[in-house]
């Protein structure tokens, strides 16, 4: 008996979506903003062979495209741009500090991710298996991102949960609407660009001001 080729994607969608997941989780367990940049563009890489494997299921050009978008602006330009704008010394910083320790936030972000398949529950009632795969991975994925800016107290690691927010969102819609314009991901490409670009330039002249990043500092610039 012949599989339906579609079985054999489905079954890989399942697993990049699973390893997309965790992803989201290392951005917390991550310790260092080069470790953080590391899990945002392994993400941002299983994203894009979450495209790819639904370009090939729908025989769509367009996702073939924006597969190649995701790997120009999100794997290769958007580190460029962080380790260009930003100094050495906030690359490489050896720990980040937490507003909450890493065990409790995992706890709470495995709470937030099943809060997700909760809420999405009723929209994955009686879909193809794709979208019971990526639907919920994808809202999981934003919560968990919204959270970690939350605990994180530096600037680039929140700028790179507010990427992963939109790995996230990108993620789940993907599945529900894979003829989307294409020049609607060359516009969101453009605009995460653009902010890379300005939050890096900004973050290397609050180093070189306060010497440092951290979020909770900059009250204290502001009122100097």
């Amino acid at each position: 008996m012949i599989s339906h080729p579609h079985h054999w994607l489905d079954q890989f969608i399942w697993l990049t979506s699973g390893l997309f997941l965790l992803c989201s989780f290392g951005l917390i367990a991550a310790a260092q903003v080069l470790g953080c940049l590391r899990v945002y563009v392994m993400q941002s890489a299983l994203l894009t062979i979450s495209v790819l494997l639904l370009a090939a299921r729908y025989a769509s050009t367009d996702l073939l495209a924006v597969a190649g978008i995701d790997i120009a602006a999100k794997i290769i330009l958007i580190p460029w741009l962080l380790r260009r704008t930003a100094r050495r010394a906030m690359i490489q910083r050896r720990e980040l500090q937490l507003i909450i320790s890493v065990p409790m936030s995992l706890l709470i972000a495995l709470a937030l991710t099943i809060l997700a398949y909760y809420i999405t529950a009723p929209l994955c009632h009686g879909q193809p298996q794709v979208i019971r795969a990526e639907l919920p991975i994808g809202f999981a994925a934003v919560f968990i991102a919204i959270y970690t800016i939350t605990i994180r107290r530096e600037a680039l690691p929140q700028m790179l949960g507010l990427l992963a927010i939109e790995n996230g969102a990108f993620f789940a819609s993907i599945v529900v609407a894979p003829t989307f314009p294409l020049i609607g991901e060359v516009a969101a490409a453009f605009d995460v660009l653009m902010v890379v670009l300005t939050l890096g330039v900004l973050s290397r002249r609050i180093h070189h001001i306060s010497g440092s990043t951290e979020v909770g500092l900059l009250a204290e610039l502001q009122e100097d």
